[in-house]
């Protein structure tokens, strides 16, 4: 059998993730530098406007688009019923009160009255029903995250109000509805936000009727740079030509940006995790399952893999959420606590296969650390680095021991997917008694319940050990250097709470 080896490279690498192991926890509220981290030596010749990049030739529409900086310009555009904060709190914005049945299959949700579109119509129950619909259809990028609604509809009798069905219980339902509310289906079709485009859509002019009159904004003009091409829109953010670009650092053949600027970091629900095959092979039972556990360095995985755009987890629920509550007798990195497992176990010599998507460079070194820790503890490793398509085609296969996954997560958490004995990403086969109903019983829980329901699955979880949770990446802003101060972006705006901003 084909042996994993450590490369001489990459061995200093592990020599120098020694101490990051147990470091802080990141500060994503705070600006960091990115690129060049020093201050530019010589000032720019001009003050360039802040300039935000655009994609003619694509659509703006918040729901039926695809092109990410198209996107990035949604949340001035248009609104939604709620948006979801830092905390993975849902916030109320065009909702001004909701309710549930008992069971948590209908909620009802009342808008603020008087909320006008950029063209002058009326935001009812009708639009914003339209515009959920619309959302779960076919060729809308919250198909799935909606897949579980089965009706939409205004109220005949009160005019802002507007009732969804769901097909299974869930108390956090507002943690899905930021979902952009639009007028049509058109390429740009008008919003109830802060801004609207110029007739050219070569700018955004703030709008003097929105209704959220209480807050100032800190441009009334924002230019708009047309680009065709990504290489293009590199070269026009490294000249400072367009201010602000949104992105995943980590991605597959992501972008490379250079030049002075900083970096916003915001916690997105990109959950990164070591999968095991359950039905067969050395990790049937839990025992070896908790031992492979302590092979997981996710502290040096988040800081020096992902260079610190991600934050290390021991649940599959973000730290920063109200969920994230773990044990006292949490399982952690240990080497030593490993290599006595081994022996306990008589696990000396298992042969492992590996399986990890070679087409993403952090991933594959995330792999690489972990792969040299079994080996050390005396494993003998095949780590299989597999273009995507053979990767899944093997996942589904069961052709693996181990494997190092990545899915995004809904903001409420619905761990189902990954962790239901009926989950589509449950390539394991792990299933647990009760472990189904505790799912359900968690996802179902009002907030305030949620708490106690997920503390019971987590109990079994960490039993069981199903998953390895390794970490949570971050989306990233990009800024021109001293040009913004006070950004708090979330997961699909950049610009919230834009009204903090100062732009000099």
């Amino acid at each position: 059998m084909k042996r994993y080896r450590i490369t001489a490279f990459f061995l200093a690498l592990l020599l120098s993730l020694s101490a990051c192991a147990g470091g802080p926890v990141p500060d994503l509220s705070a600006s960091s530098s990115g690129g060049d981290a020093s201050q530019p030596e010589d000032p720019p010749q001009k003050a360039l406007p802040f300039t935000l990049a655009v994609y003619p030739e694509y659509s703006l529409h918040p729901a039926l688009a695809g092109n990410r900086a198209n996107l990035t310009l949604a949340p001035l555009l248009y609104e939604s019923l709620f948006t979801v904060d830092a905390s993975f709190q849902a916030r109320p914005v065009l909702c001004q009160g909701w309710s549930a049945s008992e069971d948590k299959l209908v909620w009802t949700f009342t808008l603020h009255a008087g909320i006008t579109f950029s063209d002058g119509t009326p935001l009812t129950g009708q639009e914003a029903a339209d515009a959920l619909n619309l959302a779960r259809s076919s060729g809308s990028r919250y198909r799935e995250r909606l897949s579980d609604i089965t009706a939409v509809t205004a109220s005949q009798e009160a005019p802002y109000q507007l009732t969804i069905t769901l097909r299974r219980p869930n108390g956090s339902l507002p943690l899905l509805l930021d979902v952009p509310i639009a007028l049509g289906a058109d390429d740009c079709p008008a919003g109830t936000g802060p801004y609207v485009p110029a007739e050219d859509g070569l700018s955004l002019t703030a709008r003097s009727g929105w209704w959220q009159k209480n807050k100032t904004l800190p441009l009334q003009s924002i230019p708009l740079r047309a680009v065709t091409r990504s290489d293009e829109l590199i070269y026009d953010f490294d000249s400072g030509d367009i201010s602000l670009v949104d992105v995943d650092l980590m991605a597959t053949n992501a972008m490379g940006y250079g030049g002075n600027y900083q970096t916003w970091d915001y916690p997105t629900s990109d959950f990164l995790y070591l999968g095991f095959n359950t039905r067969s092979g050395v990790f049937r039972t839990a025992a070896a399952r908790r031992a492979a556990w302590l092979a997981v360095d996710r502290d040096a995985v988040a800081t020096t893999v992902y260079s610190n755009h991600a934050i290390s987890t021991l649940l599959p629920v973000h730290p920063a959420g109200g969920l994230y509550r773990p044990g006292p007798d949490s399982l952690t990195y240990d080497p030593e606590g490993l290599a006595a497992k081994m022996e306990e176990l008589r696990l000396q010599g298992s042969e492992l296969v590996f399986l990890v998507n070679s087409e993403n460079v952090a991933k594959t070194s995330a792999a690489q650390l972990i792969a040299y820790q079994l080996e050390a503890a005396g494993f003998a490793v095949e780590l299989k680095q597999l273009p995507f398509e053979d990767y899944t085609a093997a996942l589904a296969a069961g052709e693996f021991d181990l494997y190092l996954g990545e899915t995004a997560f809904t903001a409420d958490f619905d761990l189902a997917p990954l962790l239901s004995s009926t989950g589509a990403l449950n390539y394991g086969g792990w299933w647990a008694e009760g472990a189904d109903a505790l799912l359900a019983a968690m996802q179902g829980a009002a907030p305030e319940e949620k708490p106690v329901h997920a503390e019971a699955f987590f109990t079994l979880f960490s039993e069981q050990v199903p998953i390895v949770p390794i970490a949570f990446k971050n989306g990233s802003v990009l800024t021109q250097w001293g040009q913004l101060s006070g950004l708090s972006p979330v997961r699909g705006n950049v610009f919230y709470q834009i009204e903090n901003w100062t732009v000099s």
